[in-house]
């Protein structure tokens, strides 16, 4: 790679780690406060995003990709069903996709390719969550629209610096699984699942 074109790299990347850590924290933050946390001059940030929603969109494309990496892999998994499920999970808490979704959705639209990588997720979901059930190892009332909402509520997470945060995720997940996982005394769940539509729906912009 030539110079002019490592130093391109290295400003995409401070470009996105300073939009997720701006648009996490406030998803109303104008595009400048991207470049002003990244070190890099507006203009330089333009040429690679022309706009605060081309760049939502890379952020997000770059989370679901992640999310169907960490699920994949999980799948590929041979051996005991509810340990490639926790390995899952694990991999998503730290791989933070969740955050995305709880700050930024509604606000920008999903792309082609946007929509045929969430479906693409759903599908991994659905078949982890499918094969751990099959196996007797996950309660039978939990769906997989109840893990998307326990992850976020984890993503949610936010005390100390990042290490302090992680360890408080891993702590809160570790007690989540003991609840997810058979045999156990469990009680029923109060009310239905959230549905696939309720979720999605977050995604279409208002107005």
């Amino acid at each position: 790679m030539s110079g002019r074109k490592a130093q391109a790299a290295r400003n995409d990347e401070l470009i996105l780690q300073a939009a997720r850590a701006v648009f996490t924290s406030d998803p109303g933050a104008p595009i400048a406060a991207v470049a002003e946390k990244a070190g890099v001059g507006i203009s330089a940030l333009y040429r690679r995003y022309p706009s605060k929603e081309a760049l939502l969109q890379k952020l997000c494309g770059d989370g679901l990709k992640l999310y169907i990496e960490v699920t994949e892999r999980a799948l590929a998994e041979e051996g005991d069903a509810w340990e490639a499920f926790a390995g899952c999970l694990r991999g998503l808490v730290d791989a933070d996709t969740s955050s995305l979704t709880i700050k930024l959705a509604g606000t920008f639209h999903p792309t082609e390719e946007l929509d045929r990588d969430a479906a693409r997720a759903g599908v991994l979901a659905e078949e982890i969550h499918r094969r751990t059930a099959e196996a007797g190892a996950l309660r039978p009332d939990v769906t997989v629209t109840d893990i998307s909402l326990l992850l976020e509520q984890i993503a949610s997470i936010r005390l100390g610096d990042e290490k302090r945060t992680a360890q408080l995720r891993h702590r809160f997940l570790a007690l989540a699984m003991d609840a997810l996982r058979v045999p156990a005394g469990h009680r029923e769940l109060p009310g239905p699942p959230p549905e696939d539509a309720e979720l999605a729906a977050r995604w279409s912009p208002a107005g």
